[in-house]
């Protein structure tokens, strides 16, 4: 049969892109610095080995000779997702593949040296050469799929998404958000301040115990020091790193639940289908969403919290009779809402603002309508209108607090925000679907809330796009109003 033929092909693809995520893990994690230019090398040229994988014409004539083959669902499923590929790299000339690849590796390289040192000149021709690579794949992708080129670029990270879904519910968000989050700042109690510091070590033992907690499967992952937080890896094989603050534990504690979420998606993806496209994870959103669900919904609980309490105080030496290691105060400090610079220390509340912001910016920068050189002031103005703060000389903790402009990821930021939409969908149906969740969420006791998640979600793989699987889990479309009743009743009720 034909599709057998471009299952053999696509498994050899799935290897290579194996091959790729353990250099980008071993570059963000453990690479000494001396080796990033021929670390960029070899990152280009297996993308460009992957290209040329996809893009010829046997691809196309097997993919074509496919429709007259007898295929169940997910078979069929499955060429869709291979022609997906093809029709992408057939869009994209391979020169232009190997540029954006070593010129985003370099970029992100740089940005990790200088963004310590609040340097943003320092990576602006790096950026700029980004941002202009960018540009040039958005108009690519946007000839041969009939898009505007920021709906390109949304496309490759959601498929499907369009600009005309994210406006309404963005729209929906800035109404209701600000009036929402003034009424939380005046209803909120202080927290009783926990004082450092708190040893890599001891966060790191912490994160590990909790990770293994919630079904995270150490035979076929690790944990790690980045930069910036990220998962990472492939599902045998499953890569989180969190980065560490010695005088707030609970920073690097949520961003390594926030990467378990990602991982035990990684993780749950179906076996059987692992080496096809079609057992691959769904689009970033669907991606967001569980790690959201995790971090956001479950982790950020009075249950959960009950729960991790008595080891936080394990794990730091803590005063069992003191008032600041109590569930009430270590609770306060997980829901504390304020507005502030760092879009991956926000809360549940403003996140989406942050998200907002960079969704303006990066439209502009890929319709020409924003330099490079101009993105500090029009990050600090956005600040302003979004957070009133402002960012006036300090970059590090405005425009190049986040890797993904400076490793070309553009077009990614609005699926945090639609992933916290669907994670609220979501865990409204698990706490309809599973009894007693709270109460085992309390005792620490996870399986039937991943085991409902592996069903519902981690299982299907690309089986379904995320829109479509998210109504059949939920029984209604992605909206806001299930993140705003959320809100609602965890801080206003």
């Amino acid at each position: 049969m034909h599709y057998e033929t471009l299952e053999a092909r696509f498994s050899k693809i799935n290897d290579l892109n194996h091959a790729l995520a353990m250099l980008q893990w071993d570059d963000a994690a453990v690479m000494p610095s001396g080796g990033g230019v021929a670390r960029a090398e070899a990152v280009a040229t297996l993308n460009g080995l992957i290209h040329d994988q996809l893009s010829t014409p046997e691809v196309a004539e097997l993919i074509q000779a496919t429709a007259d083959e007898p295929l169940d669902a997910w078979q069929r499923a499955n060429v869709l997702e291979m022609k997906r590929s093809f029709d992408t790299a057939m869009a994209v000339p391979v020169d232009l593949v190997t540029a954006y690849s070593k010129a985003t590796s370099i970029c992100e390289q740089t940005w990790r040296r200088l963004r310590a040192a609040n340097d943003f000149k320092g990576v602006l021709s790096l950026l700029s050469e980004v941002v202009n690579l960018t540009r040039r794949r958005a108009q690519c992708l946007a000839e041969a799929k009939g898009l505007g080129h920021y709906d390109a670029l949304l496309d490759t990270y959601e498929p499907g998404l369009r600009q005309t879904d994210v406006d309404p519910l963005f729209s929906s968000l800035s109404d209701f958000l600000p009036e929402c989050i003034d009424s939380i700042l005046a209803r909120q109690q202080p927290v009783i301040p926990i004082d450092g510091p708190f040893t890599e070590r001891r966060q790191a033992n912490l994160g590990r115990l909790m990770m293994a907690r919630l079904g995270f499967d150490f035979d076929h992952g690790r944990l790690d020091v980045s930069h910036h937080p990220f998962c990472g890896g492939v599902p045998d094989d499953t890569r989180i790193t969190t980065r560490y603050n010695e005088s707030n534990f609970l920073e690097s504690l949520f961003g390594v639940l926030h990467e378990t979420g990602h991982a035990l998606y990684e993780q749950g993806l179906p076996s059987t289908w692992r080496n096809q496209p079609v057992g691959s994870s769904g689009g970033m959103a669907l991606h967001e969403s569980q790690s959201l669900f995790m971090e956001m919904q479950v982790c950020r609980s009075p249950a959960f919290i009950a729960f991790a309490a008595p080891h936080i105080r394990d794990a730091f030496g803590g005063d069992n009779e003191s008032e600041k290691w109590s569930v009430d105060n270590l609770l306060r400090h997980v829901r504390k809402v304020g507005r502030g610079f760092i879009r991956v220390d926000a809360d549940e509340a403003t996140y989406p603002l942050h998200v907002i912001l960079r969704y303006e910016l990066e439209k502009a920068l890929v319709a020409g309508d924003l330099d490079s050189a101009d993105v500090p002031d029009a990050w600090d103005e956005k600040m302003r209108s979004h957070l009133g703060l402002s960012t006036t000389g300090n970059d590090a903790d405005g425009c190049m607090q986040d890797v993904h402009w400076f490793s070309g990821a553009i077009g990614y930021f609005p699926t945090y925000t639609l992933g916290a939409l669907a994670a609220a969908q979501l865990f409204q149906s698990a706490t309809e679907s599973i009894d007693d969740l709270p109460d085992s969420i309390a005792l620490g006791e996870f399986g039937a809330l991943v085991g409902w998640l592996r069903r519902e979600v981690h299982s299907q793989g690309r089986l379904l796009a995320t829109g479509p699987l998210i109504e059949k889990i939920t029984g209604r479309p992605l909206g806001t109003e299930a993140f705003r009743v959320h809100l609602q009743d965890r801080y206003l009720d």
